[in-house]
């Protein structure tokens, strides 16, 4: 076994692959609050800003087109130079991102606004390798549960990102600016959490020198399944919880019941990551991601049941619960298919690929919430009823995976 691989993976190093691991935590439960911040207020503010009602959503879909052009220079840049700039380079992007997003607020123009979202996918984008770098020292029986308690570090930060928004939406005259203000200071007590990481450089193998090519990685059915469910899982899961606010505030509720129900949201996709990984050990990738997809397919079944609150918090729960499921298992699925030295590429061409289906779904989202019929109900209902042919698409290729004959 090489140097290289016994870095990565030897039990030995799990007293630093835990270590880590506590400190991606924290930074998923401090930074990753601006997440469910962006996702309460930023379309209902898109809504108050945008030329036309159908691109409220706007905002949103280019912090998700921001997190899917800059996936693959982190990854480079995490390869080539560690984990620790990368992830700095994306608190300082969410930073600026909560700067013209309050600057926009502030002079009414929605264009700035928008710029705002972009830069904050910046920060997206180096979030979405947290769960990498909690299996880059981790040993092969400890990596599942490092991925899944470092992306149940979104519990706190499902607690703390609607709390602030219910402190600050309406804290100055400007309505929503004192909550990307709040933004600004996440990302910047975020930087330093960074530099107490220790994750190694992955050094290349001189025995097979660069791994595999992108189209070489691609034809492999265990990278490729796993890439097509953890973009339908990340997708769907856009698509709906960004319409929710528009649909529960639509409905005659108010701005807290949306962000209430967003918080149950997230808690639901990261409070189940502590038992994921056990899940995992026992009954193998493969049948938790299928029981994510069959959840998610019951969240959109219980969205189109009716529009009360009782309605709204069922589905947006079950949405959380199928992601956690469908997400995490994919990606340990990934990591178990990646050799050290692919690492950079194949990880990089994962969120590349991820990233633009949410970007779609979250674009689509938009226009099918606010322009697909006379009523919020109506397209809600059209929210939801898109999911049906993605969850058919990833249910497919992992029956596929399935029948294929496993290689000795």
């Amino acid at each position: 076994m090489t140097q290289a691989h016994d870095s990565l993976s030897a039990p030995v190093s799990d007293a630093l692959a835990r270590r880590n691991v506590a400190i991606l935590i924290a930074a998923q439960a401090v930074l990753g609050a601006q997440l469910p911040i962006m996702f309460t207020v930023a379309g209902l503010a898109g809504q108050s800003l945008a030329p036309n009602i159908c691109w409220a959503t706007l905002p949103i879909t280019l912090s998700v087109l921001g997190s899917m052009l800059t996936a693959t220079p982190i990854s480079a840049l995490m390869q080539r130079y560690g984990r620790v700039p990368g992830f700095v380079l994306g608190a300082l992007g969410g930073a600026l991102g909560g700067v013209f997003g309050a600057w926009g607020l502030w002079e009414g123009s929605f264009a700035l606004f928008c710029l705002g979202g972009f830069f904050s996918g910046i920060y997206m984008s180096a979030q979405g390798f947290f769960r990498f770098a909690a299996a880059d020292t981790a040993s092969e029986a400890f990596r599942p549960r490092a991925i899944s308690w470092v992306m149940g570090g979104g519990l706190l930060s499902a607690l703390l990102g609607p709390l602030i928004v219910r402190g600050t939406a309406e804290a100055w005259v400007v309505p929503f600016l004192g909550s990307y203000l709040a933004i600004i200071g996440l990302n910047l007590i975020g930087v330093f959490l960074f530099f107490a990481l220790k994750i190694p450089r992955p050094t290349r193998r001189i025995d097979s020198g660069q791994g595999r090519s992108r189209a070489q990685l691609l034809r492999d059915p265990t990278i490729l399944v796993a890439m097509i469910c953890a973009t339908v899982a990340y997708a769907l899961m856009n698509l709906v919880m960004t319409s929710s606010p528009l649909a529960v505030v639509g409905c005659g509720f108010e701005t807290g019941d949306a962000a209430n129900i967003v918080s149950a949201h997230v808690l639901a996709m990261y409070l189940p990551s502590f038992l994921t990984g056990h899940l995992i050990a026992r009954f193998g990738t493969e049948k938790v991601i299928a029981a994510g997809l069959v959840i998610l397919l019951g969240a959109g079944a219980v969205a189109m049941t009716g529009v009360a609150l009782e309605n709204f918090y069922a589905a947006l729960i079950l949405l959380g619960l199928g992601w956690n499921f469908g997400f995490i298992g994919a990606t340990t699925m990934l990591t178990t298919a990646q050799r050290p030295e692919e690492r950079g590429r194949l990880q990089g061409l994962n969120d590349l690929v991820v990233f633009g289906g949410v970007t779609l779904a979250s674009l689509a989202s938009g226009g099918l919430m606010s322009c697909s019929g006379g009523s919020a109900q109506t397209g809600w209902q059209m929210v939801n009823l898109a999911m049906l042919p993605f969850l058919t698409l990833a249910g497919g290729a992992l029956i596929w995976l399935w029948l294929r004959p496993r290689e000795t």
